[in-house]
């Protein structure tokens, strides 16, 4: 994609949505922290229900390492690998406190030393929660950027180092949100919905698809929600 093209693509993301937030729920850095370490192969939602009752009480590592592993279990057991996670969440925790004071460092390097946390879930604590200008490149972001050419890459990597690269720095603090949230509405894996994206001129993706009216007027299915 060309650099004006790029600048014009943000443009349009920024003028729909001016301000995107994540949608996980979360109170401070710690609960953000463990809120994105649980979501890895789960859904927001699903985090989001599971975290309202334990966020309420336990927002810091010092409360997690009270709760115990057990106890963080009992509040978790919906979402997807929640044994793992809950052993990483009260390792991690213990960290906090034995080498960090009890606070989320805003560091990547320091952030994945903690049991749960790679580059990914760094990136988020440290956009969503620092306002640092970093990218965590999921499948959405990975679809999107490949998908419409603008910052194509083989691996995550590849593509967070592209899209850093060709991100204009007005955008950059919320390039992440942005693009997560048009993969996850818009640009869809199964079925991209172009009939309605806003990016629909700029996007290398063809063929473009129809209205599910159009589709469904050939016989196919269209995606289910």
């Amino acid at each position: 994609m060309k650099k004006a093209d790029i600048f014009e693509f943000y443009r349009r993301l920024a003028e729909d949505n001016p301000a995107p937030e994540t949608e996980l729920q979360w109170t401070n850095p710690y609960t953000l922290l463990v809120a994105v370490a649980l979501s890895a192969q789960a859904t927001d939602i699903g985090v989001n229900k599971a975290t309202k009752a334990l966020f309420a009480t336990v927002d810091t590592p010092a409360k997690m390492l009270a709760l115990g592993e057990a106890g963080l279990k009992r509040h978790i057991k919906t979402i997807g690998l929640f044994n793992t996670k809950a052993k990483n969440v009260i390792a991690a925790a213990q960290i906090l406190v034995d080498r960090f004071g009890g606070e989320v460092p805003r560091d990547r390097a320091a952030l994945e030393t903690l049991p749960g946390v790679g580059r990914k879930t760094a990136n988020v604590v440290l956009n969503v929660a620092f306002g640092e200008p970093t990218i965590a490149v999921d499948t959405h972001i990975f679809r999107v950027a490949n998908r419409t050419s603008l910052a194509p890459g083989k691996d995550v990597r590849a593509v967070e180092d592209r899209l850093m690269k060709v991100t204009p720095k007005p955008f950059l603090t919320h390039a992440h949100h942005w693009l997560i949230l048009h993969g996850r509405y818009v640009c869809k894996a199964r079925r991209p919905e172009c009939w309605r994206c806003i990016e629909v001129d700029l996007c290398a993706f063809k063929p473009k698809t129809p209205p599910p009216t159009d589709a469904g007027a050939h016989g196919a299915v269209p995606e289910s929600p």
